[in-house]
């Protein structure tokens, strides 16, 4: 819908138009969605039976509201679709710095511009986009940043006492009356800072240097916090928290599907690469068993969390190993390849809070351990198990490939070779190629290279072969070989 084009407190006013408050657009607009099916949350996965209706809930009972979960949660995205419910348009009092209704003017400017001009006051529109205000608290945040201050300039300029209204310069609340404030991290904010917003958040006025002024804001509120941060940085103080209707605990994804879909939406991944490079099915599902692996992982402070943003950035510089390879070997298409997942290590290295065992083993050593446990987690969902299965068993189906490798061969795969050359090297293991013919019908040539090499790492994560690092690569071997070759190597050094 366009602009409206009325001007005037007159027009306005003959056009029927009825004020209302913040809360009861969205909640009324809300309700409209419901009605007519339309979905106002959409793209935010996993919660649909969860959060959202929660947060339907707390809408329809006009409450201020709390998000309270982990870091990556989709916390701030919700608050920002929020603005989805409001009419697109609103009238103001032209000039105002507070977005007066014309109808019920709060600041002493806009009544006296009404009582002065009357039906000929000048409004203009809002748009709802415009309806949003956020802030991240930090410990230096002041009354006067949020809330406002006298301005002494003001004063000066308007040769007006410190006693009059008219002196205060407005802080971001005042200035997101009719609109939907956010804070961010809310328990970052001082406890000092947190008490000023009690008259706002129960009586909708605020209170500024003394002034015996009364403003009915109208403000829709919205608060993000880390439940982490009752703890290290600060807390929620306990008559604000009393003062907020609705506190809605976010979660992270329950399932690996559910997983899959935010890395479709979210990852930034090109045109050219979606074109140019293949992803099998099982790539995504170990990209998102990584994330699981992490949250349940020994080395890991699960109370931090483990942010959804990893398995993004994770399936970024996935994509981005694979092009980079296809641009060093001058082809045009390329598939994924296992080995690529080590690109995946600086994504989860900066996304993980470890705790003391964690260090002891290095962020690199616990990123690639989370890779090897995202593997075994989901190669028995392709594959026959392995943990229980012996070399000496008649029925393994895995004892043709360990015993070429037993007769002392190897093969080493590279990390930027050519497509040509990767597949001609494990095409020299005559079992495995045997192996997944039998097993894997619906993979294209150019994904069966893919699980090819996953029965390698499975079987080297459950000790069955070995697998060494090498300077630009991986080598796979007999185990007891592996494990010789590396004595040697110590002992040399």
């Amino acid at each position: 819908m366009s602009k409206p084009t009325i001007k005037t407190l007159g027009e306005l006013l003959k056009a029927g138009y009825k004020s209302k408050s913040i809360k009861d657009e969205l909640r009324d607009n809300l309700l409209n969605n419901i009605s007519n099916g339309v979905q106002v949350f959409e793209g935010i996965w996993g919660y649909e039976h969860t959060v959202i209706p929660e947060l339907e809930r707390a809408i329809l009972s006009r409450h201020n509201i709390n998000l309270l979960g982990l870091r990556g949660q989709a916390k701030t995205r919700l608050a920002r679709m929020m603005t989805r419910l409001l009419d697109e348009w609103v009238p103001i009092v032209a000039g105002s710095e507070i977005n007066d209704d014309p109808l019920n003017p709060i600041s002493t400017n806009s009544r006296e511009l009404i009582e002065k001009e009357g039906d000929n006051t000048p409004i203009d529109w809002l748009h709802r986009d415009d309806r949003y205000s956020e802030k991240l608290a930090t410990p230096d945040v002041s009354v006067a940043d949020l809330i406002g201050d006298v301005d002494p300039i003001k004063a000066a300029n308007l040769k007006l006492s410190y006693a009059d209204e008219r002196v205060i310069h407005f802080g971001m609340i005042p200035r997101a009356n009719r609109s939907i404030f956010v804070i961010n991290e809310l328990p970052d904010l001082q406890a000092r800072i947190q008490v000023a917003l009690f008259n706002i958040l129960q009586e909708g006025d605020i209170q500024i240097r003394g002034f015996k002024l009364r403003l009915p804001l109208d403000v829709q509120f919205v608060f993000t916090a880390n439940p982490e941060d009752y703890t290290n940085r600060g807390s929620i103080v306990t008559p604000l928290k009393d003062r907020i209707g609705s506190q809605i605990l976010t979660h992270y994804p329950e399932t690996r599907d559910i997983a899959k879909q935010i890395t479709a939406q979210e990852a930034g991944i090109t045109a050219t690469q979606r074109e140019h490079v293949s992803v099998p099915s099982i790539a995504m599902d170990i990209l998102e068993q990584i994330a699981f692996e992490a949250r349940k992982s020994e080395y890991i402070d699960a109370k931090s969390g483990v942010s959804a943003r990893m398995t993004l950035t994770a399936m970024e510089n996935l994509m981005s190993a694979a092009e980079r390879r296809m641009a060093l070997n001058g082809e045009k298409e390329t598939t994924i390849r296992l080995s690529d997942f080590m690109a995946t290590v600086p994504s989860i290295t900066g996304k993980v809070e470890l705790v003391y065992e964690g260090e002891q083993e290095g962020a690199a050593g616990v990123a690639e351990s989370l890779i090897g446990n995202a593997i075994k987690s989901v190669f028995p969902e392709i594959f026959p198990g392995i943990s229980k299965l012996r070399r000496s068993d008649d029925d393994n189906p895995y004892l043709g490939i360990m015993n070429w490798f037993g007769e002392g061969k190897s093969i080493d795969l590279g990390d930027d070779v050519s497509n040509k050359e990767y597949a001609s090297t494990l095409n020299k293991v005559g079992p495995l190629v045997h192996f997944i013919d039998a097993r894997i019908s619906d993979a294209s040539e150019a994904e069966k290279p893919f699980y090819m090499e996953m029965v390698l790492w499975g079987l080297a994560e459950h000790a069955k072969l070995g697998r060494d690092r090498l300077h630009s690569g991986f080598q796979f071997n007999d185990l007891f070989n592996s494990y010789l070759s590396s004595t040697l190597r110590d002992e040399d050094e």
